[in-house]
């Protein structure tokens, strides 16, 4: 992998000042038990030091790559990060998924050195997801040597607004960025897809799915993509999800792009798949797969954008496979807890889309199901929560499953899923209370699945690794 060429000045009294500040912040954070400091340091030190992120994103030798997307942010990072560190490379990285400004400049605080730099800055690389409201600001400021656009899909409608409007910031931002990075598209999602059009001349590497066994036999209920910029209305050969699959617009000619990188057979499993993939094209085109140990065609998505973007740097294979294997999940994403003899699955989910690929992977699992759902209403989930009736809970029906709601609208989901045919058998808006009923309803051995929203997520794992005797969020997930 080469080098970068971006050159950087030491950090400023003032700079290397706010940084301190932002560290003590953490600490105290810490201390009292009042977060992991994922974000405090970030505020403290860019208040003190409002270009501190322009200067610090020029110290990593190997540049900074960015993930952006509304769903799989943060198991992508998690993945790349994994596979630089393969390769040699040490990812400097956001794993926690504090994704604005705040939560970039946190994370370099957490590893610069008392004069403001990171140590052996020349080996590292930074791999930070970043919020995609966020991405069109802190583009031209970060300088991405590589950006990832993974998906577009409706998500906190009451914080993002529609769809188009994210994706106009994107192209936007590609057009007036001095140097524009190498893209890594998903090509199966016309809206990412069509960010190659803005790319300035720039490398594009495209990824997609061409497996038509894992596609679905109707249409997605969470599609947020269905017309071209021509006006017309865009045509499927497969579907994947929501509006991701084969595409093509019958009216001006926009087609899906043939993948870079390539999934040509996707073995779905309860708690994993094995993924093969092709790279490349004709003659130097190389075929591998790798055995991914997260589950749901979602998380093979996000391995095959991390492989796309690790071949984009020039990543081998070899490399690239057998990192995959050996990842792990992110935090909060397909977590595994041992729990009072049970196992415990911690599956996030956040919007219709990925709620009902969440709700894929349960089905796919075998008997009793046991689910603990939880549902809040903060504004990092979104307070507009109707967006569960465009969610498919319907796949549950007929599946015997043992039901408990929580969350702050424990209420309003129970009733969604009555009315989905799977009435939960307790609504228990406390998070402890919740899970002793979920998992005293779990058989001994057996394992409960937790589907939450984020800030219902932050609570119920720090119950679990509580429970399971594990560390905290900010220890886990380095």
């Amino acid at each position: 992998m080469s080098t970068a060429t971006q050159q950087s000045s030491p950090p400023s009294p003032r700079e290397r000042l706010a940084l301190l500040l932002g560290r003590a912040s953490r600490a105290i954070a810490r201390r009292l038990g009042r977060s992991g400091g994922t974000a405090i340091p970030g505020l403290v030190a860019g208040a003190l030091a409002p270009s501190l992120i322009e200067r610090l994103a020029l110290q990593p030798g190997h540049g900074v790559a960015t993930v952006t997307g509304t769903n799989g942010k943060t198991t992508t990072t998690h993945l790349l990060a994994a596979i630089l560190r393969a390769g040699g490379v040490d990812p400097l990285t956001n794993p926690s998924g504090s994704n604005l400004e705040r939560g970039l400049i946190a994370a370099y605080s957490g590893s610069v050195d008392g004069r403001g730099l990171v140590p052996r800055a020349d080996a590292r690389a930074g791999v930070f997801e970043v919020d995609e409201a966020a991405l069109a600001r802190l583009m031209p400021r970060l300088r991405p040597r590589l950006a990832v656009f993974l998906n577009l899909f409706r998500d906190q409608l009451d914080r993002y607004g529609e769809v188009d409007s994210v994706a106009e910031g994107w192209a936007r931002a590609l057009e007036e960025v001095q140097t524009p990075p190498t893209l890594v598209l998903n090509a199966d999602d016309p809206s990412i897809a069509q960010l190659a059009e803005h790319a300035r001349g720039a490398r594009v590497v495209t990824f997609g799915v061409d497996d038509d066994a894992v596609a679905l036999t109707h249409a997605d209920h969470a599609s947020d993509a269905r017309f071209c910029g021509c006006g017309s209305r865009f045509t499927y050969e497969a579907i994947y999800m929501g509006h991701v699959g084969r595409w093509h617009c019958p009216t001006c000619g926009r087609t899906r792009p043939v993948p870079d990188v390539s999934a040509r057979r996707i073995e779905l499993r309860e708690d994993g798949s094995t993924v093969h993939v092709a790279i490349g094209h004709g003659a130097e085109q190389q075929t591998f797969q790798f055995e991914l140990p997260l589950a749901g065609l979602y998380s093979a998505y996000n391995a095959l954008a991390a492989a796309a973007a690790a071949y984009a740097l020039g990543l081998d294979v070899v490399t690239i496979a057998s990192a995959l294997a050996e990842a792990g999940p992110a935090f909060g994403r397909q977590e595994r807890f041992e729990v009072a003899g049970r196992r415990v699955r911690l599956l996030l989910a956040k919007n219709p889309a990925g709620l009902n690929e969440v709700l894929r992977v349960l089905t796919v699992a075998a008997p009793p199901l046991t689910v603990l759902a939880m549902l809040n209403d903060g504004v990092q989930d979104g307070q507009d929560v109707s967006w569960i009736y465009d969610a498919d809970l319907e796949m549950l029906a007929g599946t015997g499953a043992t039901i408990v709601c929580s969350g702050d609208r424990a209420d309003d989901l129970a009733l969604r899923f009555s009315l989905a045919g799977c009435p939960p058998v307790s609504v228990i808006p406390q998070t402890e209370r919740a899970l002793d009923a979920a998992l005293a309803r779990t058989p001994p051995g057996g394992r409960l699945d937790v589907v939450a929203t984020y800030t219902a997520m932050m609570d119920v794992r720090s119950a679990l690794a509580r429970r399971a005797g594990v560390g905290a969020y900010w220890e886990a997930s380095k």
